[in-house]
């Protein structure tokens, strides 16, 4: 027994030693302030859907748990084992879509969510890090072998995840999964014209949603010309609150806007943070994931391995999407969209997704496994 714990110590140190550290302590900056943010957002939330004050820190905490072991546990992981999991994952995420699609409970005009032992969790999002790796295993085998039709068979598992998350609908996650199955395909080598093709192909796929999805056509026109309504109601108040937070805020718990927001924990937690820590603050959060994804994107420099070269990025991508995309939406650079900032917003789902696509990039990442090169 002895032995053993010596020898699972000596493994885990090992590998702890491995990891890119500021990759590493750039995610625990974001998982602390997120917990000060929900700590700040939540009460407002609670007190509005007559729960109790902690409600929402208290079900964040557990959802943080098994965040950072899948986090940890995925970083340890070899190549092969990397792919193996995600492969599992895709498979299992996918035949929880079907049935969610299939027998899911409709709510506000969409099908998401799956009733698991009392959890509600949202399989597209495990979706995505799993499709990331599984589409760049089957580029980079594409690549090594050339009789394998890589190509052929990721734009087919891109087609089968699309028309999921249509038929849900989730037109956000569909717009990160493109846009991270975009760069691989980019990354991988193709010829430029099916590059074009690809974006032609986006643009027709927005234009299809907007005139086939009432919330997409809805969202998109109250960007353009804003109207009454919740969401121009909450773009205005963010952007009030932004525009008065000063350098410094007004203080830890002593803001105002998480009271009048209905998604202060959510879409517009940048917001709370806004005004409760300031703008100096605030703009060191944006830095930070700006950090995540330069400092990725150079370490995949010092690989020659093409999976982990497109399987990283497309994690990235899906990392900066979604800040983008929540930090534009509350400052009224994009049309609003309920999705996350990663490792800030409340959401189960979300935050152990994350945590295993953050798990990933530390594993793809180490020190030792970027001196291989090609396996």
């Amino acid at each position: 027994m002895v032995k053993i714990l010596e020898r699972m110590r000596s493994f885990i140190s090992e590998r702890f030693r491995d990891i890119n550290r500021q990759l590493l302590y750039a995610a625990a900056v974001l998982i602390l302030y997120g917990i000060f943010l929900i700590f700040a957002a939540s009460p407002g939330v609670a007190y509005r859907t007559n729960r109790e004050t902690f409600y929402f820190i208290n079900r964040q905490l557990i959802f943080l748990v098994p965040s950072i072991f899948v986090l940890f546990t995925t970083a340890f992981l070899s190549f092969q084992q990397i792919r193996r999991l995600s492969f599992c994952v895709l498979v299992g995420s996918l035949l929880c879509m079907v049935y969610v699609v299939l027998f899911g409970t409709e709510i506000q005009g969409a099908k998401r969510w799956l009733n698991f032992f009392g959890v509600g969790l949202q399989p597209s999002e495990f979706v995505k890090p799993a499709f990331a790796v599984v589409s760049a295993w089957l580029l980079a085998s594409g690549r090594l072998i050339k009789q394998f039709p890589g190509y052929l068979l990721s734009m087919t598992l891109y087609a089968v995840v699309a028309g999921l998350l249509l038929c849900q609908p989730d037109i956000g996650m569909l717009f990160t999964v493109t846009c991270m199955f975009g760069v691989q395909f980019f990354l991988s080598g193709i010829p430029m014209l099916f590059v074009l093709v690809l974006i032609g192909g986006g643009i027709s796929l927005a234009i299809f949603a907007y005139f086939t999805f009432d919330h997409v056509h809805t969202r998109v026109n109250r960007f353009l010309n804003p109207t009454e309504g919740q969401e121009a109601y909450q773009v205005e108040k963010s952007m009030e609150t932004l525009q008065n937070a000063g350098w410094f805020g007004k203080g830890p718990g002593e803001g105002i806007v998480k009271y009048e927001l209905p998604d202060a924990h959510t879409d517009f937690i940048l917001a709370v943070s806004a005004e409760e820590f300031g703008f100096i603050l605030t703009a060191l959060l944006v830095c930070v994931f700006a950090f995540i994804v330069l400092k990725g994107f150079r370490l995949l420099r010092q690989t020659n391995n093409h999976f982990s070269q497109i399987a990283v990025a497309g994690l990235l991508t899906q990392i900066a999407i979604q800040a983008i995309v929540n930090m534009g939406s509350t400052l009224n650079m994009l049309p609003t969209k309920g999705m996350t900032l990663p490792f800030i917003s409340y959401g189960g789902s979300s935050l152990v997704s994350i945590g295993f696509a953050f798990g990933i990039i530390l594993g793809l990442t180490r020190c030792h496994t970027l001196s291989r090169g090609l396996e």
